[in-house]
Parts: C-alpha cells; structure tokens; sequence
C-alpha cells in the first residue's frame, strides 16, 4: 500500500513514537516520501522555498523514523518517530506550542509527563542555565545527587508512616524528579527504564532466587 500522490503534495503529520505528542505537521510528495522511506529520517517539500529537505540536516534535530501509517483515504501520512532534538525552530519540543483551550478537567498522559521532564533534565545537562537547581545538582556531581535521591526517599517514607497523603505526594514528586536527575547523569534513557519496567511485568514466575520479590511481580 502507497500513499495516494495523485494530487501531487499530501500532508504528513509527525508523532513523537514514546509520548504520543503531535509535533509537526510538513508534506510530502513522492520523492519525500520515498527518501523518508529509504534514509529512516523524515524528508519533506517545502512549499514556501520549493525544495526538499531533511528535518534535522542543519540544526541536528533530526526524527528517526519507527513507524508510517495512512488514514483511510490515503492521503495523510502519519510518522511516528525518535526526534533528537525540537521539532520547531522555535526551540519548543512540538510545534504546536500555542494553546488556545484546555478543558482543566483533561489529565495529562504520566508517560508524557515523564518524558517531558526528563527532556527539561538533559537540557539542563548539554546546556547549563545560571540559578537552574538542576544545573547546580550536574555540576556537583554524582555524590550529590545521589544523597539527594536518598534525603527524598526518607521523606517519602516518614510522610508515609504520618499519613499524610499531601507530604507522600511531594516528596515523591520529589524523589521522582531526583531519580530521573540521576539517570540523567549516568547516560540512561527513560525509554531503558521502560523496557525494564516491561520485561518484568511480562514475566510469569521465573523469578531470579536472589531477587524473587522484585523480578517476580
């Protein structure tokens, strides 16, 4: 099955393939369509300069391609992809960075929550900010993350033993924030952590002996 070119350009909407976040919208003709195709990064035309280009071929920004759908009239192409870096050249992470509406009652997906801070994170890493907690916790090191990380499991766990749901709150917000600091710090992706979550999940009692509580779920 191929993408309907007949009316020359169709529109291809590009899709964050690990949050699910809509971050651009481009077109393709055939030839962009074919080269997305070949080189596994997205190619499109470009209307206003009548050229093709390679997303990410100037800036570094580049979307490794996992997977290509159409809709039903097969003249919309979806692309699910690993952006390494902004999808606008905004410096925003979607373009679609303008709201206009939100209903205050719509939750926002945990996944996309988790990813989003740990981008804030890496950013934080590659590109110090002045009076940033996270720039200052990179450049003191591993020692100090790692006893911030242990300082906000115990408080996690005195709020805990208080009953007090709000501090249990906090302090795991906190401790979560400090986790992904650290996996930050030793090069570790989300999606690693992820993958792990997985196979664990999937097993069906063959837990390892000296871990059975953990490996076992």
């Amino acid at each position: 099955m191929k993408p309907n070119f007949s009316q020359g350009l169709i529109p291809a909407v590009i899709v964050d393939d690990h949050t699910g976040e809509v971050l651009m919208l481009a077109y393709m003709d055939e030839t962009a369509y074919e080269r997305t195709l070949e080189t596994k990064e997205t190619w499109f035309y470009s209307r206003s300069r009548k050229e093709y280009w390679n997303k990410g071929a100037t800036s570094g920004n580049k979307q490794i391609v996992k997977s290509i759908s159409l809709d039903c009239d097969q003249d919309t192409i979806l692309v699910r992809v690993q952006p390494l870096g902004p999808a606008c050249h905004t410096g925003e992470t979607s373009c679609f960075y303008n709201e206009i509406y939100r209903d205050e009652s719509t939750s926002i997906p945990s996944s996309t929550i988790y990813a989003s801070l740990m981008e804030e994170i890496k950013e934080k890493k590659n590109t110090p900010v002045a009076g940033s907690y996270t720039t200052y916790l990179f450049e003191k090191g591993i020692d100090k993350i790692a006893k911030k990380l242990i300082e906000e499991a115990g408080e996690v766990v005195i709020g805990a033993k208080n009953g007090d749901k709000e501090e249990v709150i906090n302090e795991s917000s906190d401790l979560i924030y400090h986790c992904l600091v650290l996996l930050a710090d030793q090069g570790i992706a989300l999606e690693e952590v992820e993958a792990e979550l997985k196979r664990r999940s999937s097993k069906k009692g063959n837990a390892k002996e000296e871990r059975p509580e953990i490996e076992n779920w």
